[in-house]
């Protein structure tokens, strides 16, 4: 897990935000009060909900009608999901302000709210559209307004994930000492994946029973955060006058509001800082494949009986159970999935010491180096242990990669620009993850699919009637297939995994992973040759615009291109309406 997903960032990361002296480890453990406890308990509420929806979401965003599913397609997951990624990654720019002006405990109260509503609505969404399309889109395939519905559920809840963090973190930090901070911000993560590992197998449970009870399950843990809030006081009470938060009139308000706003759009365009966003976001086009792809593919094509013979029967075994019937032999994806987050909780503190041994640089190349091997293995691997082991090799680089990043950016800034720099940072997760999902769609709808390359089999190789193929129910697409065929469904699994080779995809993240290394290490370069503005302004905007274009598309290189320009222009010809 990483940037807003979670990821650990281990002590050393925080050297340039709060520069810690020394200070013994039971010492820093002893010396936290209670609402950093609290605060830390609610944060690992807040990710064992979040993560307990995210692994098993791609799964439920393709079911089919038949079961209860809103059965989008692969093109409308990656446009929600690409939605999501810019609405949870961005706003916390504008956001991080307010939680310190309107006091922490509003601000995450408010967040707990928003999350609640939208984990509701993406659960009802089909009874909603339902009710709104007088039942037309109980008959139809992810229907218009199953998407909207859905949607607006799903971007409630990046919402409100945006707007808790800046908050929760506030609280924390505003009950850390310098001298403690270095342990504070390590625990801190090691809770935040104890929640994310905890919550993928408790949602897998959940969904056995019910889907809806999956969503109605997430709203009532983070709720619990309620309760949680009621044990303490303000935190940012210390910072505000008289202890009561300063309060201006309607129009200073609605002021500063689009000052904050003004600002955050226009600084996240300086040629540098978004030359490092662009470059860095294919990391993570790469990684969020790992929760949004992976779990459709590891169901479509997948044999982990290997995996829930020598595991999973002997685990249940020791308990005199079995695996559930509705494994069907197999390991669910959450479950295998997980051990990213196992991983993490683990060894995240090993991987923090070793990193602050090494340059920033270095350790961001090799592991990201790593994990583009990792995701070599996911296509190459069709069994359980494959996935196991390439889900090993990935965690192991982004240990490497990704907590490192906090360093590296801080040490990037110009003087007196940390703080802006650091306050854009989850900006390249939102950039990697959008636009990798859009692609991650496309590709997979036309080539990766399961069902899709089935019809597609039934119609050129078997010789069906198209029109028949497509009228066909979803669910009735493989048994079709296997008795045209005279196979089971494993074997067709097989056959069409061979025929169409569907784990190509994975090549092209590979790609993806390498050429943002490739930028980075150029970007590195340009960056330490103290080149005048104009001349590191206009390398970095060439650099980006190749690798992006490369990446995602001549166009989207183009318009970052453009958008960085614009702030060149306006440094030259207009200062005034620029960041202070």
């Amino acid at each position: 897990m990483a940037g807003q997903t979670g990821a650990p960032a281990p002590k050393n990361e925080n050297v340039v935000q709060l520069a810690p002296k020394p200070m013994g480890f039971f010492d820093q453990l002893f010396s936290y009060n209670r609402v950093f406890w609290i605060a830390n308990l609610m944060e690992m509420l807040e990710r064992l909900a979040y993560y307990g929806l995210r692994v098993v979401l791609p799964i439920y965003l393709l079911l089919s009608l038949a079961k209860g599913g809103p059965e989008f397609n692969h093109e409308q997951k990656g446009l929600m999901y690409f939605w999501w990624a810019n609405v949870q990654s961005f706003l916390p720019i504008v956001t991080g302000g307010y939680s310190d002006r309107y006091g922490y405990k509003l601000t995450v109260g408010v967040s707990i709210a928003i999350k609640v509503a939208g984990y509701l609505i993406m659960g009802f969404a089909t009874d909603i559209a339902a009710a709104l399309s007088g039942g037309a889109s109980l008959e139809t395939p992810g229907h218009i307004a199953t998407l909207s519905v859905f949607m607006t559920g799903a971007l409630l809840l990046a919402a409100g994930t945006a707007t808790f963090k800046p908050g929760l973190q506030g609280m924390i930090a505003a009950n850390v000492k310098e001298e403690n901070s270095s342990l504070a911000w390590s625990l801190f993560y090691q809770l935040v994946n104890l929640g994310a590992f905890l919550g993928p197998p408790l949602a897998g449970v959940l969904q056995l029973m019910s889907w809806k009870l999956v969503f109605i399950s997430c709203a009532g843990i983070v709720s619990l955060n309620y309760f949680a809030l009621l044990m303490f006081e303000e935190p940012a009470k210390a910072h505000w006058p008289d202890g009561k938060r300063p309060v201006g009139t309607l129009g200073e308000e609605i002021k500063g509001f689009g000052k904050v706003l003004w600002d955050s759009v226009l600084g996240i365009l300086e040629p540098r800082l978004a030359g490092f966003l662009i470059l860095f976001s294919g990391f993570w086009a790469m990684f969020y494949q790992l929760f949004d792809l992976l779990p459709n593919f590891i169901t479509d094509w997948v044999d982990s009986t290997d995996v829930y013979n020598a595991v999973a029967v002997p685990i249940f075994g020791l308990f005199g159970s079995t695996p559930p019937a509705e494994w069907g032999g197999m390991v669910p994806q959450e479950q295998l999935i997980n051990l990213n987050a196992g991983m993490i909780v683990l060894f995240a503190f090993a991987f923090g010491y070793l990193t602050g041994k090494i340059r920033s640089m270095t350790a961001m190349m090799i592991g990201m180096a790593i994990s583009a091997v990792g995701v070599y293995f996911l296509g190459a691997a069709a069994t359980g242990f494959g996935i196991l082991l390439a889900v090993v090799i990935f965690s192991t680089g982004e240990m490497l990669a990704s907590p490192t990043k906090m360093r590296y950016f801080g040490g990037l800034a110009p003087e007196g620009k940390k703080g802006l720099y650091l306050g854009y940072v989850n900006a390249t997760v939102g950039i990697g993850w959008g636009l990798g999902s859009l692609v991650a769609g496309e590709m997979y709808q036309n080539d990766g699919d399961k069902v899709v390359l089935a019809r597609r089999y039934l119609v050129d190789e078997v010789g069906q009637s198209a029109d028949a193929v497509a009228a066909m129910p979803k669910d009735d697409v493989i048994p079709a297939l296997s008795e045209a065929t005279s196979q089971t469904a494993m074997q067709v699994q097989h056959m069409l995994y061979d025929f169409y080779d569907p784990s190509a995809i994975w090549l092209f993240f590979v790609k993806v992973g390498l050429m943002s290394m490739v930028g980075l290490i150029a970007f590195d370069v340009i960056t330490r040759l103290k080149l005048s503005f104009e001349k590191e302004s206009a390398a970095i905007i060439g650099l980006s615009f190749v690798i992006a274009g490369a990446t995602y598309g001549w166009d989207v290189g183009f318009y970052f291109a453009a958008a960085m320009s614009v702030y060149v222009y306006l440094r030259n010809k207009a200062p005034h309406l620029l960041p202070d």
